[in-house]
């Protein structure tokens, strides 16, 4: 997902001139306009699943909000534009600021997208919530104090999690370790994150094979014989797109899945094809900040299940709750300063300045905003079961855990934290 440096100048040179434009052009909106509200998600390609999962959570949300006054008196009016390649989000991106007027841009999940498109908001100076999409690469540091743009917890909090979890329950039962991750940066840091905490909590173990497949390549086999010949004890992925399912298919077939220790802390994404046919009982496997089967999950959440099950006959991932959180979040803010301000409504720096530190109830429990504008959220992850009532698997055994618990605090170099942090397992 790679963009030229002529086309990102090209767009940071018409963000800048609409940042302008904005600036001394926009009057202040009347009370009884709807709040527009942008978002950019995928609906084609590998992206697809969780782009909708996330396009109907928004679409729930505002339909609720709506109900009850919808913000601060003013009804919400979504924009849908699809997220794609770097280049055509960026144009969408402008097109929802400048000609559709939007006051909130949310989405994006992509990370090769978030870390083009964020110099983009800050020269545009327009609010953006994304959903996802928020690794290493892109938190240290292409924008290290972002005004206008606010991101998803560290996408490398699963890989802790699982890390965390492994050693907790498999500590002494296995030595030899493979990984098969995406090649591109989410699948390399989460790899490397996982080997650090082994390293961390001298836990002994020898990687006998390392597999990085391109993103979305959906012939494994090659892969899946190279780990097979490794004979691992534990294989560690954070696959999560529509390749996840087809890599389970070829494993299982080659008798790879037996008797091996797997670590998926990223599964969620893929949940109802993961089939029990397929995936084993046992598996360490992450849903990430929403487990629909959670039996401890709020009325908010039940809610939002029964609905989601009951209009798209499906079951939601965590790109649903991710969504919620963004539009929930923006929503509290705005009413938050708004009521500062007596009543009338506020600046966008007003919004902004509510936003950082603000806690909400979400589809997976509370999230917040810390002051780098990186969200704190919470996540699930646990061992796979077959006794349940659907055809494919689900979480036998499960724990939480708060992202102020898996992530660097403001300011702190990933790799060097991940060294002295006090994590507890």
């Amino acid at each position: 997902m790679a963009i030229s440096r002529r086309t990102l100048l090209k767009s940071a040179a018409a963000a800048g001139a609409l940042a302008v434009s904005r600036d001394v052009c926009a009057p202040a909106l009347a009370q009884n306009k709807p709040v527009r509200i942008g978002i950019l998600a995928p609906r084609s390609g590998i992206a697809a699943a969780p782009g909708e999962n996330g396009i109907r959570a928004t679409q729930w949300a505002a339909e609720k909000f709506n109900a009850q006054g919808g913000i601060a008196g003013r009804k919400i009016e979504l924009v849908i534009e699809e997220e794609s390649s770097p280049k055509d989000t960026i144009e969408r991106f402008s097109r929802l600021v400048q000609q559709e007027k939007v006051d909130c841009v949310q989405g994006i999940i992509s990370t090769g997208v978030g870390l083009a498109l964020g110099p983009t908001v800050e020269e545009a100076r327009a609010l953006t919530i994304y959903w996802d999409g928020t690794t290493q690469d892109g938190v240290d540091e292409k924008i290290p104090n972002p005004r206008y743009l606010f991101r998803s917890t560290d996408n490398e909090c699963e890989a802790i999690m699982s890390s965390l979890l492994a050693i907790k329950n498999w500590k002494g039962k296995f030595v030899t370790v493979a990984g098969v991750n995406p090649d591109y940066s989410y699948g390399r840091n989460n790899m490397a994150a996982f080997i650090a905490l082994l390293k961390r909590f001298n836990i002994e173990h020898r990687v006998v094979t390392e597999q990085w497949p391109k993103v979305g390549t959906m012939d494994l086999t090659s892969h899946v014989a190279a780990l097979k010949a490794a004979k691992p004890d534990l294989i560690f992925t954070s696959m999560l797109f529509a390749d996840l399912p087809v890599f389970m298919k070829q494993a299982h077939a080659a008798g790879l899945t037996e008797g091996t220790k797997l670590v998926f802390p990223a599964a969620g994404w893929q949940h109802t094809l993961m089939k029990k046919e397929f995936t084993p009982e046992g598996m360490l496997f992450g849903h990430n900040t929403l487990y629909f089967d959670n039996p401890n999950a709020s009325p908010l959440a039940k809610e939002f299940d029964a609905w989601y099950e009951k209009t798209h006959k499906d079951y939601p991932e965590w790109e649903a709750d991710r969504a919620y959180f963004a539009i929930a979040s923006y929503k509290a803010a705005v009413e938050k300063a708004a009521k500062a301000k007596g009543g009338s409504w506020p600046s966008q720096d007003d919004v902004i300045d509510a936003m950082v530190g603000l806690t909400v109830e979400s589809l997976g429990g509370n999230g917040s905003w810390r002051k780098d504008h990186i969200a704190d959220q919470t996540f699930v992850q646990g061992f796979t079961t077959h006794n349940n009532k659907y055809d494919f698997v689900t979480l036998g055994s499960f724990e939480t855990m708060y992202s102020a618990d898996l992530q660097k605090p403001p300011g702190a170099n990933f790799w060097e934290w991940i060294k002295t942090a006090q994590f507890k397992i």
